[in-house]
């Protein structure tokens, strides 16, 4: 008879997989011959005995993991053009392969291992190219940056759907029960060359290093678009659209506006990376004196402040792991997190952030928050005396207000510029995140030390522009044939919530060929 437990256990019990197999069956009362899975696990740190808390389930029907079955692409069922290759249009392209309808999906970087070569070339020489880099290429912005499954999506089925497939093409198991399930950066290129290769062998077609610079448009229906390869080249391809395009396609929001295209502006989050060595986190976490024992992982934090109406919040927290360059243009010092799979780095790093509306810059132009933002990225770029040298100061100074005569070493590989960070940021940003710094040291001893780094600037938290969809057909609200998707477009903020937006716009755009054909 299948039965779900929820058990608790002291967490050095997981010193060895055998050790934490025998506390499970011991604390469950089952013999070696009865079957087990694991359907969630999470860590319970606040007091000095740690804890992992289990749900099992005992003498399971089914396995946790789910395959899923595509189907060669059909020509009499049609096919859809999946601009973007990020979460969104990859699994926009995978479940259209479910209906056996053929997906064909423009990218306008490069493929995982030419994107490696040219994200190295942005830390080593500070050289970016402005169509391959963190944010644009096969994958999108997620792919070089963590693979953090976590969503606060409630949408449990759906949910499970993204993260079997994520299994199915590589990712551990232990991603569908972990509470914070997670991928790591050097992992995800596998998974994401995997896909497109399914996407591939089932009849589907992948254009890299094409960009689209405009859409057909025939009495407001969307018929298609045009696009430039990386040469020069202009093609054209037909069918439904998704526009599953990253936050950072400034280009393509200009596009929009210029086309007519029904867009708003969206409120953004803006701030820093915060940096510290891993061990402090680990210590104030797991009230530790000494060195964090192997079973217990890199240790997180999460802080919700509030300064004077204004929610100031961590954000992308990325434990055991490296803060990287995320520009995408060549006048612009950008800097996101990531952590490998093992989260096994010596720091620390989590975004620090705080909101922006559009009501705060006081216009209607839906393309404001996102000049707001460049402009951001280009006060920092010139405050690394143009180089990718990201500004940093220690977070005691910037406090007390002082520039910081050194700095400690740190993971961002291009280097580090010593800054006063109250200029490099705008005034209500750099008063906000002073008081947060101060609340969050309150709650947790030993969080603001000198040991700790600011590094800026933290912008692309999520898109600056919302390309407005109708809610019950998914379709732009000014154009037929045209589906918003993912974070890019508004709908999403994270792998997860994106790639569950993009299966939603597979449906119906499949329910739209069906009324068409």
């Amino acid at each position: 008879m299948q039965k779900d437990i929820q058990i608790v256990l002291p967490a050095n019990e997981f010193a060895t997989e055998e050790k934490a197999d025998r506390a499970i069956r011991k604390t469950l009362r089952i013999g070696e011959q009865q079957k087990y899975i694991i359907l969630r696990k999470s860590i319970d740190a606040r007091r000095q005995d740690i804890k992992f808390n289990l749900l099992c389930r005992i003498n399971p029907l089914n396995e946790l993991f789910v395959p899923t079955e595509f189907k060669d692409a059909d020509p009499a069922k049609g096919q859809a053009v999946v601009v973007g290759s990020g979460p969104g249009g990859l699994f926009v392209a995978l479940r259209l392969l479910e209906y056996g309808i053929k997906p064909v999906v423009i990218e306008r970087g490069s493929d995982v291992h030419k994107r490696k070569a040219d994200i190295a070339l942005i830390s080593r020489e500070g050289l970016v190219n402005p169509a391959s880099n963190y944010s644009f290429g096969e994958g999108g912005a997620g792919t070089f940056s963590d693979g953090k499954l976590y969503t606060r999506s409630k949408k449990r089925g759906e949910n499970e759907k993204v993260l079997n497939l994520f299994v199915q093409f590589g990712a551990k198991p232990e991603i569908l029960y972990e509470a914070h399930p997670h991928i790591g950066t050097e992992v995800l290129p596998t998974i994401i060359e995997r896909m497109r290769n399914c996407i591939l062998e089932h009849g589907g077609e992948f254009h890299l290093d094409t960009c689209v610079t405009d859409l057909i448009i025939e009495n407001n229906d969307v018929k298609g678009v045009v696009c430039k390869d990386n040469e020069g080249n202009e093609k054209t391809f037909n069918g439904p659209v998704v526009l599953a395009i990253g936050n950072a396609a400034r280009d393509t929001f200009r596009m929009l506006q210029r086309r007519g295209v029904g867009i708003e502006a969206k409120s953004i989050a803006v701030g820093v990376r915060l940096e510290h060595p891993q061990q402090i986190i680990d210590s104030i976490q797991y009230h530790l004196n000494r060195q964090r024992p192997s079973y217990l992982p890199a240790a997180e934090y999460s802080f919700v402040e509030q300064v004077n109406g204004r929610g100031v919040y961590s954000f992308c927290m990325c434990p055991g792991g490296f803060v990287v360059p995320a520009a995408s243009d060549k006048e612009q010092v950008v800097v996101n997190g990531m952590s490998p799979s093992n989260r096994g780095s010596r720091w620390a790093n989590s975004g620090i952030v705080t909101q922006i509306n559009s009501e705060d810059l006081a216009t209607t132009d839906p393309l404001k928050v996102m000049e707001y933002q460049a402009e951001l990225e280009r006060m920092a770029y010139s405050a690394a005396s143009c180089t990718q040298k990201a500004p940093a100061q220690r977070l005691t100074d910037f406090l007390r207000g002082k520039v910081s005569t050194s700095l400690p070493v740190s993971s961002y590989a291009p280097g580090l510029t010593s800054a006063n960070m109250r200029t490099v940021l705008p005034r209500d940003v750099s008063d906000a995140l002073k008081q947060g710094f101060e609340q969050m040291g309150r709650k947790a001893h030993g969080f603001v030390t000198e040991e700790a780094l600011i590094i800026g600037t933290e912008t692309r938290t999520s898109s600056p522009v919302r390309i407005i969809r109708n809610p019950e057909t998914f379709e732009s609200v000014s154009h037929k044939c045209l589906y918003p998707c993912g974070e890019g477009a508004g709908y999403a903020g994270g792998i997860v919530s994106a790639a569950v937006d993009g299966i939603n716009c597979a449906d119906h755009i499949r329910t739209a060929l069906v009324i068409v054909k």
